[in-house]
């Protein structure tokens, strides 16, 4: 029963790699999910894994499932860590369960060859087997320690994986209350042309709430950088298009700084009227391109050019 269920399940990582092999669109490998597969195989390989360990063995290719599906569907390199770190260790448990199974058969094969010498053997003879026994049984005793120590492992990467779910969702909180958007560059914060007068670049208190809201989140996550971009119409000339969307620009990252931003963490760049949102052939349009936008970085401190 224990090598059927160990064939089904290396039918089921064979698939599983495969399909992953034959995409063309396969996100970059991820070093912790390639270690959890490699371990995996010399778990595979190991006799005792497989005749005494099978169940948990069978959990660790779940697992790894769990984390290769997770990579084929580039769902972000923190979740595939933890999947991978969660196959890991599951891969752990079932290499240690296996060697300590394996030693308390091997203790009650001795145990049972130490009574029969005793009876019909020599008394060196006996004493031969119960030295076997109890290096068997430290063997069991050292096995069980490491059995205990990676549950403990597992048991601290699940509870990890629940602390970064929470952050998640207390950092998409975050965002919802500031009207972020999610694009390729970062996270984009719109501060429209009606929070300024005409042609002024003095940010209205109604800027300076969003700018709060803002400057919390970046105390809050004190890694992320932020870049300031402004825009304008294209009414008018070039020259003072450009001078006017970089003035308003500097007013944001002023805003953020007197708010107790780094000076290192916040850029501000101005475009004239290049890279408009929509036409300016309509008022509304127009209206829309007059605007001031926050890109705030991921967690890696970069952000890419326009």
């Amino acid at each position: 029963m224990n090598k059927h269920r160990y064939h089904t399940l290396a039918l089921m990582a064979s698939a599983t790699l495969a399909t992953l092999s034959a995409c063309s669109t396969v996100p970059a490998d991820n070093p912790m999910l390639s270690e959890a597969r490699s371990d995996y195989r010399i778990a595979q390989d190991t006799p005792q894994a497989r005749e005494f360990a099978a169940a948990e063995l069978r959990e660790a290719g779940l697992a790894l499932n769990l984390a290769n599906e997770a990579w084929a569907r580039d769902d972000g390199r923190a979740q595939i860590d933890h999947l991978a770190y969660l196959a890991k260790q599951q891969i752990a448990l079932s290499q240690a369960l296996g060697r300590q199974r394996a030693a308390e058969q091997a203790v009650s094969q001795a145990n049972a060859l130490r009574d029969k010498q005793r009876l019909v053997a020599r008394t060196d003879e006996a004493d031969a087997a119960k030295a076997s026994a109890d290096a068997a049984q430290r063997e069991a005793k050292a096995s069980q320690q490491q059995a205990d120590v990676a549950r403990q492992q597992a048991e601290a990467a699940r509870q990890q994986a629940g602390d970064s779910q929470a952050r998640n969702e207390q950092l998409e909180a975050q965002l919802r209350e500031m009207n972020a958007r999610q694009t390729e560059r970062g996270l984009v914060i719109t501060i429209g042309d009606l929070l300024f007068d005409t042609n002024q670049a003095v940010l209205k208190p109604e800027g300076l709430r969003g700018i709060d809201k803002l400057v919390d989140f970046m105390k809050q996550h004190p890694q992320r950088q932020a870049l300031v971009e402004g825009f304008t119409d294209s009414i008018g000339g070039e020259a003072a298009n450009q001078g006017l969307s970089g003035r308003r620009a500097d007013a944001v990252r002023r805003a953020l700084l007197e708010q107790g931003l780094g000076a290192g963490r916040v850029t501000a760049r101005g475009y004239g009227e290049a890279h408009p949102v929509v036409s300016n052939d309509s008022a509304e349009g127009r209206q829309l391109n007059r605007r001031v936008e926050i890109v705030v970085s991921g967690d890696s401190g970069l952000i890419r050019a326009r």
